[in-house]
């Protein structure tokens, strides 16, 4: 009788082989999530100063008309947001004067991510046109949101 010698090919994988592969996914997860968090806080900052600079069309339309700039944000065209704290015209604060400098500022209230929830978007125009914009962290007490100051704004403390 002949001896039948078959061989057989491992199946699988070892477990040394899997736990490379979660050491490696760990690795990986340990550095894309921070770097996500921050995508997420510098989005949500440029799209709250997005919302609040279309509300600039409104004043500047009233302003060159000859009309005063309403102080209601509803009456300016603010839709609401769920980045920013209160619900209709309360959203924000419009402030202009007859010489037609102003402001329009709203703060990022607790849907925001924690690392800008607190801060405070402040556009200014002053009398001869020019507007600016301006971000200040209110509520943190450290500088965490202006890491996420939208191009175009500047930190304010």
């Amino acid at each position: 009788m002949k001896n039948i010698h078959i061989n057989h090919a491992q199946k699988g994988f070892t477990l040394i082989e899997l736990m490379i592969v979660v050491a490696i996914i760990g690795i990986l997860a340990a550095i894309a999530i921070p770097q996500y968090q921050d995508y997420i806080a510098r989005s949500q900052m440029n799209r709250a100063y997005g919302e609040l600079s279309a509300l600039k069309t409104a004043a500047e339309e009233n302003l060159m008309r000859g009309n005063a700039v309403s102080l209601d944000a509803d009456a300016l065209g603010w839709t609401g947001s769920s980045l920013i704290d209160g619900a209709g015209s309360t959203d924000i604060t419009v402030a202009f004067t007859a010489n037609g400098a102003g402001s329009i500022t709203g703060e990022l209230g607790d849907d925001a991510g924690t690392a800008v929830s607190g801060a405070v978007v402040n556009i200014t125009r002053d009398t001869s046109g020019s507007w600016s914009c301006a971000i200040t962290d209110s509520s943190l007490g450290d500088a965490t949101a202006f890491d996420f100051t939208p191009t175009g704004c500047t930190k304010s403390f």
